[in-house]
């Protein structure tokens, strides 16, 4: 007899999702979707996906001025639209919509302001030498952000046919892009869960959104080594948990440890964990050191596997296959290994640690001159005048080239 209310509560539920009207219209999100039933992922599985062919787009009427390049602080300044894509439990996901930037409305009960049931991706449009616009890699971005939604029972969809509207998105959104070297457009895809109500369970409507943001070099003046705080009073993932998807939740604990890093003179935390203090992240940037291995002198590169605490870094991912297939070439060995802070301190100490650095798709690489762990600060192996290291600096340039259209690669996907 439970197990019969139960359904029937399901079917009310996705009755009453037909009813739900647009965050970008009015607070309306009402489903009594009941959270002791066992999941409906087979039906959900028939709703309609993504749907390109479906897109409308309403123009701006009132178009921003563009600032000049050097004024762009990054995350900032935001284009003339975006694109938004509803979903519900009983119709799937509903045709995609370009309108003019605008505010949510959203009721107080969301579930989201509540649940924190948001994951996002980062990735960015360059205009290449060719004045062409390519996405990096989005394949990966479209795989990660799935694997979140999957985690907090939000939906999934079909990553090709996003990628085929951000490329409409993006033609829309191109003047925002300045014909130099080191811009880019930034694109922010958001996926969060509407419904309105404080039980907790999977939420019978969400909302994928696309704005974007006009950058500039991260580093406009040239590389600039940032100094670090090893960290293990606060940690940033654990096994089991959520620290291998990219969710908002997992970015705000971090902020008080950071300002307390700072407060001491130090850029960011190196995140440490267990008793024998793992290297983990750095920031909210994945880590790589390169040193010599004790005893045999050979030149390595490690940087922490991905054991379900590491993000899976799309600019992890491509420093890896560089590093493999170029640093390899030259007898370099390239490791996914667990390696602790006790290691590279004894490294430095011997002069055995050649360079470190962060990676992320706003950085690209973020040398590290020091880190200071047990009260001293362990040398990373840059000279005084220098503010990046032989490999950051090549695997930069590598990256650049790619990106920017200096050479034709398979991880380029023009607009």
């Amino acid at each position: 007899m439970a197990r019969r209310r139960a359904l029937q509560g399901a079917r009310s539920c996705l009755l009453a999702a037909r009813a739900e009207m647009s965050p970008l219209a009015r607070p309306n999100w009402q489903c009594i979707r009941p959270y002791s039933i066992q999941s409906q992922e087979e039906e959900i599985a028939r709703l309609p996906n993504i749907n390109p062919d479906a897109l409308s787009i309403t123009k701006t009427t009132t178009p921003k001025a563009l600032l000049p390049p050097e004024e762009l602080v990054f995350g900032r300044t935001f284009t003339d639209h975006m694109l938004s894509i509803e979903w519900t439990a009983s119709q799937g996901w509903l045709p995609p919509r370009i309108t003019p930037y605008q505010n949510l409305s959203l009721d107080p009960a969301t579930c989201v302001f509540h649940y924190a049931f948001e994951a996002f991706e980062g990735m960015k449009v360059y205009k290449t030498t060719a004045d062409e616009l390519c996405l990096f890699r989005p394949d990966r971005n479209m795989r990660r952000l799935n694997r979140s939604a999957q985690r907090i029972a939000l939906p999934e969809f079909d990553g090709k046919a996003f990628t085929d509207l951000i490329s409409r998105f993006v033609k829309m959104e191109q003047r925002f892009i300045p014909a130099a070297r080191g811009y880019s457009l930034y694109l922010r895809p958001t996926l969060i869960g509407t419904q309105r109500t404080l039980g907790v369970g999977p939420p019978g409507s969400a909302l994928l959104y696309l704005i974007a943001s006009p950058v500039g070099p991260y580093y406009p003046t040239g590389f600039r080594a940032v100094s670090l705080a090893a960290t293990s009073t606060a940690v940033r993932a654990w096994p089991g948990g959520v620290g291998d998807r990219k969710l908002g939740a997992n970015y705000a604990p971090c902020i008080v440890p950071q300002l307390e890093a700072a407060k001491r003179g130090y850029h960011q935390n190196l995140w440490l964990f267990g008793e024998e203090e793992l290297v983990t992240e750095v920031g909210t940037m994945n880590f790589f050191v390169c040193l010599k291995e004790k005893g045999t002198g050979r030149k390595v590169m490690w940087t922490a596997p991905l054991d379900g605490t590491i993000l899976e870094g799309v600019t992890r991912e491509s420093v890896l296959e560089l590093a493999r297939e170029r640093l390899g070439a030259e007898g370099w060995g390239i490791e996914e290994r667990n390696f602790t802070m006790r290691e590279l301190a004894e490294a430095a100490d011997e002069g055995r640690l050649l360079e470190a650095f962060g990676t992320g798709t706003a950085v690209v690489v973020s040398p590290v001159r020091k880190i200071n762990w047990r009260g001293r600060d362990v040398d990373c192996g840059l000279k005084a005048d220098e503010e990046a290291g032989e490999v950051a600096a090549r695997v930069k340039s590598w990256i650049d080239e790619i990106q920017y259209g200096d050479v034709e690669h398979k991880w380029t996907v023009k607009v």
